[in-house]
This record gives C-alpha cells, sequence and structure tokens, in this order.
C-alpha cells in the first residue's frame, strides 16, 4: 500500500511539475509567508490537549468517512472547537484529496494549517508553500535517510515546520539523526494498515526530551488522549474519529477541556529515555 501511494505521488508531480514549472512555482510560493514557528509553538503548549484535527475525506482503511465534504467549513468548525492546529490530506488517489482543499482551509482559519501527502520531492515543499501550509508531514517508511535529511533542511528554509512520521524504534532513531524536531508516532502501520496503539507506549522513550512528540491514529476516547498525554505526548494528530462524529466540534470541544495532563509528565517521558 505504502509503495503504490509514493508511486502514484511521484507520477502526479511529474504531471503537475509539467502543467507547472518549478520557477512559476517558486515564484507564487514566495507570496507567501509559512508560520513553521506557530506550528510548533501550538503543538507544545503544556497543561493542555493540543489536537491536530484532521480534514479527510476518504482513507483506504475505512473507505469514505465524510460524503458531503466541505474542507473549509469543517475547518472552522475545528477552530471553534479549539483545535490547535488543522491538517488538510492532499493526496488524490487514496484519500480523495485536493491541492484545492488546503488553499481553502488557509483561507477560511487562522490556525496553523500542515499539508498531509506522501511528500518525496522539493516541488511539493513549495506547493504547500503556495497553498498557505505552515508545515509538511514526511514519512520516514517513504524516504531513504539521505533524501528525508535533505527535505527537511528544504523545509526549513522554506519557512515549514516538519512533521516527521515513524512507526518502529528505528524509524524514530532516522527520524531524530536527520534533524526532526517534531515526531510523529503513527499507531497505524502504512504497510499493513493495522492500528497498534501500544506502539505510541513503546516509542515514547525513544524520542528525547527536545522533541515534539505526537501520537497518531488509534485514539477512540478522551482516556486515550489522557493516557498518552502522561506517557510525554504533547500533541495528538486526530482525523478518522472526528470525521465520522455527527458533531466534530462538540467532540473537539470536549477533549480539549478534559483534564489536563498532570505535573510529572516530562518527568515520566525522560524518566522512560533515561
Amino acid at each position: 500500500m505504502l509503495g503504490a501511494i509514493v508511486a502514484a505521488a511521484r507520477t502526479m508531480v511529474a504531471t503537475r511539475r509539467q502543467a507547472e514549472p518549478q520557477a512559476r512555482l517558486e515564484s507564487r510560493a514566495a507570496r507567501r509567508q509559512p508560520a513553521g514557528s506557530a506550528f510548533r509553538e501550538a503543538l507544545s503548549r503544556p497543561g493542555r490537549l493540543n489536537i491536530i484535527a484532521e480534514c479527510k475525506r476518504r482513507s483506504p482503511a475505512r473507505g469514505v468517512l465524510c460524503a458531503r465534504y466541505d474542507p473549509a467549513a469543517i475547518a472552522r468548525s475545528y477552530q471553534r472547537g479549539g483545535a490547535a492546529a488543522v491538517s488538510v490530506l492532499t493526496e488524490p488517489t487514496f484519500f480523495d484529496g485536493a491541492l484545492a482543499h488546503l488553499e481553502r482551509v488557509r483561507e477560511a482559519i487562522s490556525l496553523p494549517v500542515l499539508r498531509k501527502d506522501f511528500i518525496a520531492e522539493e516541488y511539493q515543499l513549495l506547493e504547500a508553500r503556495a497553498c498557505g501550509a505552515d508545515a509538511i508531514l514526511l514519512i520516514v517508511a517513504a524516504l531513504d535517510p539521505s533524501h528525508l535529511q535533505t527535505l527537511i533542511r528544504a523545509a526549513a528554509a522554506h519557512g515549514l515546520a516538519v512533521l516527521v512520521e515513524a512507526h518502529t524504534s528505528d524509524e524514530v532513531r532516522l527520524a531524530i539523526d536527520a534533524g526532526a524536531t517534531i515526531v510523529g508516532v503513527n499507531s497505524r502501520n502504512l504497510r499493513t494498515l493495522d492500528v497498534d496503539l501500544q506502539a505510541c507506549d513503546r516509542l515514547i522513550g525513544d524520542l528525547p526530551p527536545g522533541c515534539v512528540a505526537v501520537a497518531e491514529s488509534g485514539m477512540h476516547s478522551p482516556g486515550d488522549l489522557l493516557h498518552l498525554s502522561r506517557m510525554g505526548y504533547q500533541a495528538f494528530l486526530i482525523g478518522e474519529w472526528l470525521m465520522t462524529s455527527a458533531h466534530p466540534e462538540r467532540l473537539l470541544a470536549s477533549l480539549v477541556t478534559s483534564t489536563p495532563p498532570g505535573s510529572d509528565q516530562v518527568s515520566r517521558r525522560e524518566g522512560r529515555a533515561s
């Protein structure tokens, strides 16, 4: 599955590059000023559950999540509900995403915005900036280590924050070695699509204290978030749970106002890391 998605992404990038040469895209991207630092700060706020709320119409595992999909309206509801940031799926073949969705969300809200896609080329970083993203996702399993490092540095040069996604201890190590300062542990294995929430428990000790720790996928109750926050996670990327809710704004508001993690959050994470 992962290989198929990345291959499709590369093919579509080649097609888009023909339609809009990189020099023209660079000119369009230069007119934007990404707030990469604001994205990191939003995920790092202490004493609260910082949620990256995701706009996603479909997933390979669940199929269509929202038949009447309006990403701008959804993003506005997330902002009203107290999200720390908003993630927008832009991958078209497997997730029914589009760069136009990212642009619409950017115009609709003031929160930091993450472009979530299978990014493998710098051209996609320029697309993200041109469409109003403040941050991008990079997946360790989809990139070789040197390419990962190159894209992290290129994103920083474009003013974009980078959420680097890992699934195993080795991938966390590769992310840190490549220069990642925001690391997401995804409970969903992108090769099998299976979800193992215990992966977050196992890998938190591999993240150094200076790294922003983000839990991704598999959360379905306030208890899940509170448990992960006590383990040391500072932010939580939630997609399907919100997208399949009859009242996502209300659900989000109830989550962000849940009892915040205790004062021992950092010490527990440091204790595991030591």
